[in-house]
């Protein structure tokens, strides 16, 4: 299988299913989109189904190309990550892994258009974070919640307002932005920096007032946005984690007990914003967001410093800044319910908080005028019917 044979099967893909959003190779399966959540197969003409070893691997080998630094990484680490451009019609984000003593690839779509604030419809919150001069702005989330997009969007808001020079970090390159009032310097992992950390450091040479680092992944280069935050300029970055508090808590997890109380005092100060984001299953199809963003203040400061305590859980001051456009997890499940746009089910199925979630979907119906209790004609009203002499279901 040559290159050209590559791009017609991934065409064929993209006819299928023109808003997938992975394309997914793996022995013993057809070829496989995933589209709005759920892994469909693709027919092809020759068939590929099942992939046998051999056509994984020649896929994979034709992705990685000449590049003996990807093969090295393949065969030491059993994985690598690169990026497959098909003229015309995407880019794609690729990881082939072994397993099995097979290989695997899995593409991530990437969009061509860099997505706006006010397009993607993200929380006002997200203007104010577009005007932050220094310190620390993270986007946390599972993979494949869409941080990179919104880091995105907020990069693009800064490129309208801002004439500032911006420098990221990324594995790969996933929006090119066009300068427009900023200047952008866009390097790729593997291709312009061997490290997260390295290219961290060296950005801090460039001149910079904005530095987005892809992610954060050890504590080398924690420590170097912290510092990095600390000296005048933004860092944006994103972590694997699911709510505020986590965040926090993964950061400290990279060093050692003795340091804490140092990483607390340094975070306490550079923490500008905290938001995290997942995919939640939209009515009528497709997925719709949720977040939990939390800015800065002194009662955020002081639960950063001392941890968290009874009353003072990340959770409880973030639900009492709602009037600042912080919210929970939860306020945002039920503005979405509210809204239409996610069942009942779902936003009790992603609650943090499932009897706070409940008491607002109840409100929520109320105001609806529609029933927020399935249970009728109980014993007890019909014993106390009898006992005033009526007849059950008359009304009292």
């Amino acid at each position: 299988m040559r290159r050209p044979q590559l791009e017609q099967i991934l065409q064929r893909m993209l006819e299928a299913y023109p808003h997938g959003s992975d394309f997914n190779f793996t022995v013993g399966q057809p070829p496989q989109v995933e589209a709005y959540g759920e892994l469909k197969p693709v027919k092809l003409s020759p068939p590929l189904e099942p992939l046998t070893p051999f056509q994984t691997e020649t896929l994979a080998l034709n992705m990685i190309g000449s590049s003996r630094r990807l093969l090295k990484d393949l065969l030491t680490h059993g994985s690598c990550d690169t990026s497959f451009y098909l003229a015309g019609r995407a880019r794609f984000r690729v990881n082939i892994f072994s397993q099995k003593g097979c290989y695997s690839i899995v593409m991530r779509r990437l969009e061509t258009e860099v997505p706006t604030i006010d397009g993607m419809k993200l929380p006002a919150a997200f203007h104010e974070m577009s005007k932050e001069i220094n310190g620390l702005i993270l986007v946390t989330g599972a993979t494949g919640s869409g941080k990179t997009t919104s880091l995105a969007a907020l990069l693009d808001e800064m490129n309208d307002t801002r004439a500032i020079h911006v420098v990221t970090l990324e594995d790969p390159v996933e929006y090119v932005h066009t300068h427009k009032k900023a200047t952008f310097n866009q390097r790729e992992l593997g291709v312009d920096f061997d490290s997260f950390a390295s290219g961290l450091r060296a950005a801090l040479r460039q001149a910079p007032k904005v530095i987005l680092v892809g992610e954060m992944r050890d504590r080398e280069t924690v420590e170097i946005a912290l510092s990095a935050a600390e000296t005048g300029h933004l860092v944006l970055s994103t972590l694997h984690t699911m709510t505020a508090g986590a965040t926090i808590n993964r950061i400290l997890g990279m060093f050692e007990t003795d340091e804490e109380r140092q990483i607390r005092i340094r975070l306490a100060e550079a923490v500008r914003w905290i938001v995290c984001q997942r995919l939640l299953p939209k009515e009528g199809g497709g997925r719709v967001a949720a977040f939990e963003i939390m800015g800065t203040n002194l009662r955020v400061k002081e639960s950063i410093l001392q941890g968290e305590s009874e009353g003072k859980t990340f959770y409880e001051i973030i639900e009492a800044a709602r009037p600042y456009g912080w919210m929970t997890f939860d306020q945002s499940i039920l503005e979405l319910f509210q809204q239409g746009l996610i069942s009942e089910d779902t936003a009790m199925a992603y609650a943090v908080r499932r009897s706070v979630v409940g008491r607002g979907i109840d409100q929520i119906k109320a105001q609806r005028g529609e029933k927020t209790s399935d249970i009728e004609e109980l014993a007890l009203d019909a014993e106390y019917d009898k006992k005033l002499g009526k007849r059950p279901g008359r009304p009292r």
